[in-house]
């Protein structure tokens, strides 16, 4: 056993089902489903053969694989979301951009200010510890850091939250520019749903009693470890359809 920190471009290794996959790697063996929500946001599992592609951070949902691994540490898809993710935090907003301009002006007139406060008191005959204190106050009630702080703080919270919930924001211009949108497209299964499929309908073929084909189809699919086959399971169990013994079963992959 090879700790993925220590693994290498090149090396081979396997991947029983429900693991986890360590680094974006080529299929050299075997066939599968493989969940990659966490890379598209789609919540079916794609199927994967010998030669196809698999990203670090996906899942193997049920297939037997022998992997050979094309990209490690911090070249892995994963690793440059994750990057993405931190760059976007380091930007700065036009809305940043602009409380530190005005906290560049803000900060010499407040200081002059304070000064001349000072200078005010001691010419009308204060003593200067009194005088200090008034000046003081002015740089007190007068500093600007709440205006340079804040805005980059609730950008950098706003990052973090979405990355929590899924959504990156490639810089923090878009993030802040998001608060001005009116029309949103969506074209990703899982974005705005539950992301678990679900029977709707039963359509069964003319002269296919719905009866049979439910019994028939819940039968087979309790044996199978794919998505489509749980929710048609699940549907089964709701309704109370009767079950047949499957003496033989095999699942292939795209079939």
């Amino acid at each position: 056993t090879v700790p993925v920190s220590k693994g290498e471009v090149g090396n081979l290794f396997a991947l029983r089902p429900g693991e986890s996959i360590p680094v974006d790697a080529y299929i050299v063996e075997g066939t599968s489903s493989v969940n990659e929500a966490a890379m598209t946001g789609e919540s079916i599992p794609v199927d994967k053969k010998e030669g196809d592609f698999v990203y670090s951070g996906t899942l193997n949902t049920f297939g037997y694989l022998v992997c050979k691994a094309e990209k490690v540490g911090g070249d892995t898809a994963l690793s440059q979301i994750i990057r993405l993710v931190s760059e976007a935090a380091a930007t700065k907003a036009p809305i940043a951009k602009a409380a530190d301009k005005v906290s560049a002006i803000f900060v010499p007139v407040v200081l002059a200010i304070a000064a001349l406060t000072f200078g005010i008191w001691m010419v009308v005959g204060a003593d200067v510890g009194f005088a200090i204190a008034r000046a003081v106050s002015v740089l007190v009630i007068s500093c600007p850091c709440a205006l340079g702080l804040a805005t980059p703080v609730a950008i950098m919270v706003g990052n973090g939250v979405g990355a929590k919930k899924g959504i990156l924001f490639k810089t923090s211009s878009a993030l802040e520019e998001s608060g001005r949108v009116k029309v949103v497209a969506l074209d990703k299964t899982g974005t705005i749903t539950e992301g678990s499929p679900v029977v709707t309908d039963v359509i069964p073929a003319e002269g296919v009693m719905k009866e049979a084909l439910l019994s028939v189809a819940c039968s087979l699919e309790q044996k199978s470890e794919h998505p489509l086959a749980k929710a048609i399971v699940a549907y089964g169990e709701q309704n109370k359809v009767p079950l047949t013994e499957v003496l033989d079963f095999e699942a292939v992959v795209g079939g």
